[in-house]
């Protein structure tokens, strides 16, 4: 029995064949035992999650413990961490000079990604992330937006610059941070409610 994974138009993935899943049930099954593994990754009820992780990494040329460090789980959906995104913007092999552009303070303050890309000697620049953006967009219900704004901004403005120049590294996976600033707020339905509700239905059901 080979538990070679197989490649097929350039992507490599863990459910090829009955092999290669029969073996990665066996990686994730040693990597669920482990208490180096973050919690969601852990005992019997992580090992899903192992799996997916190993088919990322598959995907992705990395380690598995690299996608389960920078992989979080925040309402539900699988998100990369802002620093994951840096990180892979700088180590790709595709750009170099990556930086910040910082000008602006409090209500003004803009940050911007600029890199100068290799293939071409272009400097290439991400989409400008603002204060003002962020008051219109809604992510300032975020507390963090207040308390470390220019950090919240940076990670901002390198997932947009991801978005845009290394899309295939992403998977469409958004951050953690995107998924924290547009999750809708909770409904609060109380029993009033619901009986007011109701009893316009009544008012304007005519019976058809």
């Amino acid at each position: 029995m080979t538990t070679e994974i197989t490649t097929t138009e350039g992507e490599s993935s863990i459910y090829q064949t009955t092999d290669s899943f029969e073996f990665a049930q066996r990686q994730a099954k040693s990597l669920c035992q482990s208490q180096l593994v973050p919690t969601q990754y852990q005992g019997q009820e992580g090992l899903p999650n192992c799996l997916v992780a190993l088919e990322m990494s598959k995907r992705m040329n990395l380690s598995p413990l690299t996608v389960m460090q920078n992989l979080n789980v925040i309402h539900g959906k699988p998100t990369w961490s802002a620093q994951f995104i840096t990180s892979n913007i700088i180590g790709c092999g595709r750009f170099t000079n990556f930086d910040y552009l910082v000008k602006g303070q409090g209500e003004t303050l803009e940050v911007q990604c600029v890199a100068t890309r290799l293939e071409d000697k272009k400097q290439v620049k991400g989409t400008a992330v603002s204060m003002k953006m962020a008051r219109q967009e809604g992510w300032t219900k975020n507390p963090k937006y207040s308390s470390m704004p220019e950090l919240m901004l940076r990670n901002r403005a390198a997932t947009f610059f991801g978005r845009q120049y290394i899309p295939d590294l992403l998977l469409g996976v958004q951050t953690s941070e995107e998924v924290i600033d547009i999750e809708p707020e909770p409904i609060n339905v109380s029993e009033s409610s619901v009986q007011v509700e109701s009893k316009q239905e009544d008012e304007n059901d005519l019976g058809f």
